[in-house]
C-alpha cells in the first residue's frame, strides 16, 4: 500500500533522502512502522499540550496520580526541553511543582534523542508522550513523572489530530536571514524549484499515508466524507464538522435521507444542534417556510438522535462571515453526499471535482447569506473557487493516491494542482529560503506552495535554522549534489 502511494509522488524520495540523512535529523521523522502506528508528529502533541482547548482536563501520571496543568510553560524555540517553566499540581492534595516539559511520541525517544545525559534536560518534571510504556525512573531526572496522552485524547469525542493546524501555534520571527538562505543562494533556479517540488510531493505523500491508514479502518467513502466535512468547517469549525461526520456516518445519512438533500440537511443540522428553535419576526416568508420544512423532517427523527447531538457551544460562531456559517456549509454537504456517490466525481480528476462542488446548488441557500438577510438576485455559491481548490489539494489529491489511482498521477495530476492562496507562512518561508528580493515565480504552482509549507513544518516552525545543530543548510548540499 505505501509503495503504491510513494509511486504517485516520485520526487518526494529526493526530499526524504536529503531531509532525513544523518543523526542531526534523525528525530524529525519516525521509522515507517512507528509512523503507521501514529501518523502524526511531536508538533501535534506540542500543540495539544500548549492549547487548553485540546489538552485533556483529566490527566494522570504513570502511577495513576491525578495531574492538573496550572501553566503548560513557555514554548521553547531554542535547544532544550519543549516547554519551560511549567506549573503542575500533583495528587488530591494539589501539591505544586514547577519545571520543564519534554514531549515525545514514544517514551523510548527520551533515550534515542540523547536527553538522559544532556544537562539542558535536568529540570524536566514531566515527560509527556502519546504512547504509554513508562521508562525506568533512573533514566529520567529525579522526581520526573510520565504522562501518556493516548487514552485521555481517545476519551474526548471532539478531538481529532487532523484538525490541529500546527502553523497556528508559536514560532520564532526574526529580521536576519537564516543560514539556509546563504546555501540556497548558490542554487540555480531549476534546483530551487526542484527542491520545492520535492518537498511539496513529500507533504502530499504523508497526507496520503495517513488517509490510507484511516481507510483501512473505516472504508473509502466514510473517510472521504469525513475529510470533506472537515474541510467545509474551515479553520474555526473543523472539529465539530468532523465529529458530526463521525456521529452521522455516510451510511446513516443515506439510510435516513436516500437521495433527498433536504432530509439530509435536516438530519445534519439537527444533530449539529444548530436548528433555530423559534421563527423570528425579522425573517421573510421564504425563510420562515424553509425553516418550517426542515423542522417537519427533523422532528420525525429527533428522538433517535438527540442523545448524540452536538450543542451550540461546540461551534465557534463568533465573528464568522455569514457565508461561512455552518448552516450554509451543511447544505453543501447535504447536496454532495445525499444519494450520489462522491467517488464518481473525484475519480474524474481534480478539474471535475472542482467544477462539481462549485455547481452545488440549493433553492434556498444559493440565494442567501443568512436567515435574516435579504434574498440575493443572483446565485451565491455554496462552495467558492478558493475553498474548492483547497479541498482539491488537501483532500482529493492525497485521497486519490491513498486509494491507488496512480493512473491519474501518471497523466500529470501534480502538474495541474490549483494554486492555493498566498499567506504569511508561504511568504515568510520563501523569504527565509530565497531572500527578500526573490522572484515569486519560484513558487507559482500548487506543488511548490505545498513544498514551502512542508519546509516550514520541518525546519522553520520552531525556527531551528537559527540553531547550530539545524541540519537543513548542510542537507541542502546533499540535495544539490
Amino acid at each position: 500500500m505505501f509503495d503504491l502511494i510513494s509511486a504517485c509522488f516520485p520526487l518526494a524520495a529526493r526530499y526524504s533522502q536529503m531531509a532525513w540523512r544523518g543523526p542531526a535529523a534523525a528525530a524529525l521523522r519516525e521509522p515507517a512502522a512507528r509512523f503507521r502506528a501514529f501518523p502524526y508528529s511531536e508538533r501535534h502533541l506540542q500543540c495539544v499540550w500548549c492549547d487548553p482547548s485540546l489538552r485533556p482536563a483529566a490527566l494522570a501520571d504513570h502511577r495513576g496520580e491525578e495531574i492538573a496543568v496550572e501553566n503548560p510553560g513557555v514554548w521553547n524555540l531554542e535547544a532544550g526541553p519543549d516547554f519551560l517553566g511549567a506549573v503542575l499540581r500533583f495528587g488530591k492534595e494539589k501539591r505544586r511543582v514547577t519545571g520543564d516539559i519534554e514531549i515525545h511520541v514514544h517514551p523510548s525517544d527520551w533515550q534515542q534523542h540523547g536527553h538522559r545525559d544532556d544537562p539542558n534536560f535536568s529540570r524536566v518534571v514531566a515527560h509527556v508522550t502519546y504512547f504509554s510504556s513508562p521508562l525506568p525512573e533512573n533514566l529520567l531526572p529525579p522526581g520526573c513523572i510520565q504522562i501518556a496522552l493516548r487514552e485521555p485524547l481517545a476519551a474526548s469525542p471532539m478531538f481529532a489530530f487532523e484538525n490541529i493546524d500546527t502553523t497556528a501555534y508559536p514560532y520564532a520571527a526574526r529580521a536576519e536571514l537564516p543560514p539556509c538562505s546563504n546555501e540556497l543562494s548558490g542554487f540555480s533556479p531549476d534546483q530551487k524549484t526542484t527542491l520545492l517540488d520535492s518537498a511539496g510531493e513529500e507533504r502530499l505523500r504523508r497526507k496520503a499515508e495517513r488517509l490510507a491508514i484511516a481507510i483501512a479502518e473505516r472504508g473509502q467513502e466514510q473517510i472521504l466524507y469525513e475529510e470533506i466535512m472537515s474541510a467545509l468547517g474551515y479553520k474555526n469549525n473543523k472539529s465539530p464538522f468532523r465529529r458530526l461526520a463521525e456521529i452521522v456516518t455516510l451510511d446513516e445519512l443515506r439510510r435516513n435521507a436516500g437521495a433527498n438533500p433536504r432530509i439530509a440537511y435536516a438530519l445534519l443540522a439537527g444533530v449539529a444542534g444548530l436548528l433555530p428553535k423559534n421563527l423570528r419576526s425579522d425573517w421573510d416568508e421564504d425563510t420562515r417556510n424553509f425553516v418550517r420544512k426542515i423542522w417537519d423532517e427533523w422532528w420525525k427523527i429527533e428522538d433517535e438522535w438527540e442523545d448524540r447531538a452536538l450543542k451550540r457551544e461546540h461551534w465557534n460562531l463568533a465573528g464568522l462571515r455569514p457565508m461561512n456559517h455552518p448552516l450554509r456549509r451543511l447544505m453543501a454537504a447535504a447536496q454532495i453526499f445525499a444519494g450520489a456517490n462522491p467517488l464518481l466525481r473525484i475519480e474524474g480528476g481534480l478539474e471535475d471535482f472542482i467544477a462539481a462542488v462549485q455547481r452545488v446548488h440549493d433553492p434556498y441557500w444559493s440565494f442567501r447569506e443568512g436567515f435574516a438577510g435579504k434574498k440575493s438576485a443572483k446565485p451565491i455559491q455554496l462552495i467558492g473557487e478558493e475553498r474548492a481548490d483547497a479541498m482539491a489539494i488537501n483532500v482529493v489529491t492525497p485521497f486519490l493516491a491513498a486509494i491507488g489511482k496512480r493512473n491519474l498521477f501518471d497523466t500529470g495530476l501534480l502538474n495541474r494542482l490549483p494554486v492555493e492562496g498566498d499567506n504569511a507562512i508561504i511568504r515568510q518561508t520563501a523569504r527565509h529560503l530565497f531572500g527578500p528580493d526573490h522572484p515569486t515565480k519560484l513558487y507559482d504552482t500548487g506543488r511548490r506552495r505545498q513544498g514551502l509549507l512542508q519546509i516550514f513544518h520541518d525546519y522553520c516552525l520552531n525556527d531551528r535554522s537559527r540553531c547550530a545543530t539545524c541540519p537543513f543548510p548542510g542537507l541542502l548540499k546533499n540535495f544539490r549534489t
